[in-house]
């Protein structure tokens, strides 16, 4: 029997609209939470799931 899990946010931990499986895998996934209306990058192999963090931008010196 394949098991389902709903994604959860990494900033506030609540569900998402996403549901995962057991051989889900997902590479930069932009991950939208409707609690904290915050976008995040992760990636999701076998029910684990890392987030990806970017560097910043860095600003021009003339």
């Amino acid at each position: 029997m394949i098991k389902y899990e709903w994604l959860l946010c990494p900033v506030c931990c609540n569900k998402t609209r996403i549901k995962i499986r057991e051989d889900t895998v997902l590479e930069n996934f932009p991950l939208f939470c409707p609690k904290c209306k915050k976008e995040t990058k992760i990636n999701v192999k076998q029910m684990n799931i890392f987030v990806i963090t970017e560097p910043d931008a860095k600003t021009q010196s003339q």
